[in-house]
């Protein structure tokens, strides 16, 4: 069974400030408190295509993973799981796109975890807003003895990512505020 959630969400910034603030999600020093399920990421590449404009990376992320059901738990023996994901990302300044695709590259005998999201002018405020769209895709891989088990297991890895979500989402415009106050205190700065 494949659980899939989609989510929408309209910063009221420009896209090239949400973009940043996306990109400074994982290392701004707040963010650990908010996002205390990341442990780790690094990125592996980067490449910048100078015939297209477009910036291509990859990052590890090292993530704990939601508490779960207890038999589960005396299978793997451990109450939470550390789980490594691939992100990878493509960002088309000239079009004012970002992608990012994650998946899990561990525990993939047990469950496949799929999140795209991207980044986008609105198309009514271009100039302004920025819409957010985030799909993911959850399938749990049982036996057919453990179904009931795989279901838990999938509504609360679907619960903990709604939850993480909205985190990040809070992240993100949290960095855009504070971009937005520096951008604003340069030009008065400038005009003295």
């Amino acid at each position: 069974m494949v659980r899939a959630y989609t989510q929408e969400h309209v910063y009221r910034h420009p896209w090239d400030r949400v973009t940043t603030a996306a990109w400074r999600k994982f290392t701004d020093p707040d963010t650990p408190a908010v996002l205390s399920h990341i442990l780790d990421v690094h990125t592996l590449s980067r490449r910048l295509d100078s015939a297209t404009g477009r910036l291509l990376t990859t990052r590890s992320i090292t993530v704990r993973s939601p508490t779960l059901p207890f038999l589960v738990r005396r299978v793997l023996g451990q109450d939470a799981v550390v789980c490594h994901c691939v992100e990878s990302s493509v960002v088309d300044a000239p079009r004012r796109s970002m992608d990012i695709v994650a998946r899990n590259a561990s525990l993939r005998g047990l469950i496949e975890v799929e999140e795209r999201s991207s980044y986008r002018p609105h198309p009514d405020r271009p100039a302004e807003w920025t819409v957010f769209r985030q799909e993911t895709s959850i399938r749990c891989k049982p036996l057919s003895a453990l179904a009931a088990v795989a279901e838990k297991v999938e509504q609360r890895c679907a619960d903990r990512f709604l939850q993480n979500s909205v985190k990040g989402r809070e992240v993100v415009e949290r960095i855009c505020k504070y971009l937005e106050a520096e951008s604003s205190s340069a030009a008065a700065a400038a005009s003295c």
